[in-house]
């Protein structure tokens, strides 16, 4: 079978284990060709350090889409996470004229908030861009928080009702009329996991809820949800792979209690992905 490609378009930080220090090793041990647009670079990621360095990769990003169009590139998925401003996402939505075809999957993780709080780095008006590129989604990756700012509805903390949660799932796909995954859903504070709507059908799936929180792991469920998706899974199943891997490389990180700023222990869990794919001998 051909090998599957995917363009992912996000920020890169040398040290903290987000965006693309995620996507590309999950998604490329899964087997799946993994190309990549740096918006920017920085010397960490910006919750928990301070000092960091930033390089604004603007003026560059669509002169290497227009480059991968000469070259007749063609890209099975585009998935994309943090941008740093309006002018990013308008370049990504021209990006995605570009190098998506037909058969092209885009994966939006709308990634802007947490918590109940837009990031410090954006201003009110961002999620009304954001929301330019969600439509563009063939599948839609927030959490709650970002949720809420895309409807401009109130944002309610755990433990979630029903009907909170399936009014979020209607309102989004709405957005884009396609689907929706949506991360850290707790209903009975017992259990955390996504809650989906695919289709008309709406499917949840769970873990155990563990009583910590570290950073980057919105980015290490999405980038496991791509690379199932690209390894022929079903969506439903798309959800539990990437559940499990979540938790399993939560539990990996509190085995070694390091810093929480410092990222999630992806790493030493990729072998149990790489079992749940059914890619291990």
């Amino acid at each position: 079978m051909k090998q599957k490609r995917v363009a992912a378009i996000h920020d890169i930080s040398g040290f903290g284990k987000c965006s693309l220090t995620v996507a590309l090793p999950i998604i490329s041990a899964a087997g799946i060709e993994t190309s990549v647009i740096p918006t920017s670079v920085l010397s960490t990621h910006t919750s928990g350090f301070e000092g960091y360095t930033f390089l604004d990769l603007t003026d560059e990003i669509l002169k290497i889409a227009e480059h991968w169009h000469k070259l007749g590139l063609h890209f099975d998925a585009v998935y994309t996470g943090f941008l740093s401003s309006a002018e990013q996402i308008e370049i990504v939505c021209r990006i995605i004229d570009l190098i998506a075809s037909d058969d092209t999957v885009v994966i939006v993780d709308p990634a802007m908030a947490d918590n109940g709080k837009l990031y410090p780095c954006f201003d009110s008006e961002f999620p009304s861009h954001m929301k330019t590129l969600c439509a563009r989604a063939d599948i839609m990756l927030p959490n709650i928080t970002e949720a809420s700012l895309l409807l401009d509805t109130q944002y309610l903390p755990a433990p979630h009702s029903h009907e909170y949660i399936e009014s979020l799932l209607r309102g989004l796909h709405e957005l884009s009329s396609k689907d929706v995954v949506l991360t850290g859903v707790d209903y009975n504070g017992e259990s955390l996991g996504a809650a989906c709507y695919f289709g008309d059908k709406l499917y949840f799936t769970a873990h155990e809820k563990i009583p910590r929180s570290f950073h980057g792991t919105g980015d290490v469920f999405a980038s496991a949800f791509v690379a199932a998706l690209e390894n022929g899974n079903t969506r439903e199943r798309c959800a539990d792979i990437a559940v499990a891997f979540t938790c399993r490389s939560i539990l990996k990180t509190i085995e070694n209690n390091p810093e929480r700023q410092y990222g999630v222990n992806f790493e030493q869990a990729i072998p149990s992905l790489l079992s749940n794919l059914g890619l291990t001998d």
